[in-house]
């Protein structure tokens, strides 16, 4: 297993020399996820560049590459983009290809893992449910056909069951990242879906957010996860 991942330390907190090198310094966090596109990613990110990435890599930290793309078409809030049941394929596709497309830019070679950002919706509407397992299994096929790893992030509740409990396994994320608030550092003892699920250290659990924390004299905020699974392969 990896050491902690923080999923908010990407560009715009994590640029600076000394805190890169500040919450390195005791080896407890050995990740840093990057949200490296998609149209409902929060901020743009300017500071995410090939040399960038290039510069963490060499000071030690692995990277989780998160795209934060088309949400479902029951979802709330004021995403800038959703699909829907009659453009699920189509946004799924597009989405994957830009995935890889903005990974590639950022030297991150074929092999390494992409994190889909698929944030809660309601289970309960079927409509809702099959249009979301519809774009997921477009982005995965996309994204696998150019020989990157598919994985999705989704919370516990919502994203994750409908991909741990699908039915139908084909062309589903070969990686789920699913945020359990629970405080419990693991991808095992809280699992709550079918046991033979994803083996072979494709796992990773966010077990807690907004976590305020000091390393080396740096304080920061961010959320804590418990990895077991792939993460970025940078170009040397």
């Amino acid at each position: 297993m990896l050491p902690q991942v923080g999923a908010d330390l990407h560009a715009t907190t994590c640029g600076t020399d000394d805190s890169k090198k500040a919450w390195r310094s005791d080896q407890f966090y050995g990740g840093a996820a990057v949200y490296i596109g998609g149209k409902n990613r929060g901020c743009a990110q300017p500071q995410l560049t090939a040399s960038w990435v290039k510069s963490v890599d060499a000071a030690g930290w692995k990277l989780v590459p998160l795209y934060v793309g088309a949400q479902p078409p029951c979802q709330t809030g004021n995403n800038p983009e959703r699909f829907t049941a009659a453009d699920a394929t189509a946004v799924g596709t597009a989405n994957g290809n830009d995935a890889v497309a903005k990974a590639s830019a950022l030297g991150m070679e074929p092999g390494s893992a992409l994190y889909l950002d698929t944030e809660p919706f309601d289970l309960s509407d079927t409509a809702c449910l099959d249009a979301v397992l519809t774009c997921v299994r477009a982005w995965d096929g996309a994204v696998r056909a150019q020989r990157y790893w598919p994985g999705m992030y989704g919370f516990a509740s919502s994203s994750a069951t409908a991909v741990a409990n699908a039915q139908d396994r084909r062309d589903l994320p070969a990686i789920p990242w699913y945020a359990l608030w629970d405080k419990n550092e693991t991808t095992t003892d809280d699992w709550r879906w079918n046991p033979n699920l994803y083996p072979g250290h494709r796992r990773a659990h966010q077990y807690a957010a907004n976590s305020t924390g000091t390393r080396g004299g740096v304080t920061l905020t961010v959320d804590r996860n418990a990895w077991d699974a792939p993460v970025a392969i940078i170009c040397n």
